[in-house]
């Protein structure tokens, strides 16, 4: 099992707080679905797939069930999160099941590493919908609930913002709309400011071995130089311990969040324990 954080700087844990997930069916909202759940946190599994893909491993329903065997309470909410009317009522959802809701993690995304040239409106329209618009609505309506909340916080999976050619010139779409998720989340955390609610973005060092990963930026042998969910899954759970009001308006990346909470050993988070040398760099890192 992964190294835990240190916890003097925060909560001890999650138990009895509720958190909704966006896009918890599978790959990193799972992983921190399944960790929040060791706590015995609340978990809200905000999702589209209902159905099982072909390609894709987890359903809504599957989450749900490997929350509540994990020890936690789920909550599993058909969700698109480009709809505002199925997100209110997703968060009502939670109100009614939980009493209230204590953090937000915006992890639902869509990604296509095109140029402008080669992105068809479409899809254009669907990556800033999921990605930077669905952060303002999910975080506008669940904002009321976090103004009770003890300890709140909203954490968006988005990139420090870098202006290098390298991350406009091949994909200026893709960057955009997460690039739009990182400067709103950056707004909130000074507007939320005054009512105690943290807002920060968390954003990995090196890839992580998720399907989009394999299906859309490279292949399955890609995997091997990824990094498992579980180091953005306790990266998470750090954020969300942490006093909000000691820990706002910040872009963290996963391994240097947890070496400053105490982590040392990160060969445990390999996706593939054979491989020599490190994993790769993210998007967004520099070298």
């Amino acid at each position: 099992m992964p190294a835990q954080p240190r916890e003097e700087s925060g909560m001890a844990d999650l138990g009895g707080k509720t958190i909704v997930i966006t896009g918890a069916s599978r790959g990193i909202g799972r992983a921190m679905a399944l960790r929040f759940a060791r706590d015995g946190a609340n978990v809200v599994v905000a999702a589209k797939s209902v159905k099982p893909h072909p390609k894709l491993a987890g359903t809504l329903a599957e989450t749900a069930a490997a929350v509540e065997q994990a020890g936690g309470h789920a909550l599993a909410v058909k969700t698109d999160v480009r709809d505002e009317d199925q997100v209110e009522a997703m968060v009502a959802a939670a109100v009614a099941a939980f009493g209230g809701i204590d953090a937000l993690v915006n992890n639902a995304g869509a990604i296509s590493l095109t140029t402008v040239a080669n992105t068809p409106p479409k899809r254009y329209d669907l990556m800033q919908q999921i990605n930077a618009r669905a952060v303002f609505i999910c975080s506008r309506a669940v904002l009321p609930h976090l103004k009770q909340s003890e300890n709140p916080h909203i954490l968006s999976l988005c990139p420090p913002i870098s202006l290098a050619p390298r991350w406009l010139r091949d994909h200026a779409p893709y960057t955009l709309s997460k690039y739009g998720m990182t400067l709103l989340s950056m707004g909130m955390a000074e507007e939320f400011r005054a009512f105690g609610i943290a807002v920060n973005c968390l954003w990995p060092r090196t890839i992580i071995a998720t399907a989009a990963i394999e299906f859309a930026v490279g292949d399955r042998n890609t995997l091997r130089y990824c990094r498992k969910p579980a180091i953005m899954a306790d990266a998470a759970h750090a954020v969300l311990t942490s006093r909000a009001r000691e820990l706002t308006g910040r872009c963290l990346i996963d391994e240097a969040f947890l070496r400053d909470r105490g982590v040392t050993d990160f060969s445990v988070y390999a996706n593939d324990p054979h491989m020599a040398g490190q994993p790769q760099l993210d998007l967004f890192i520099a070298d």
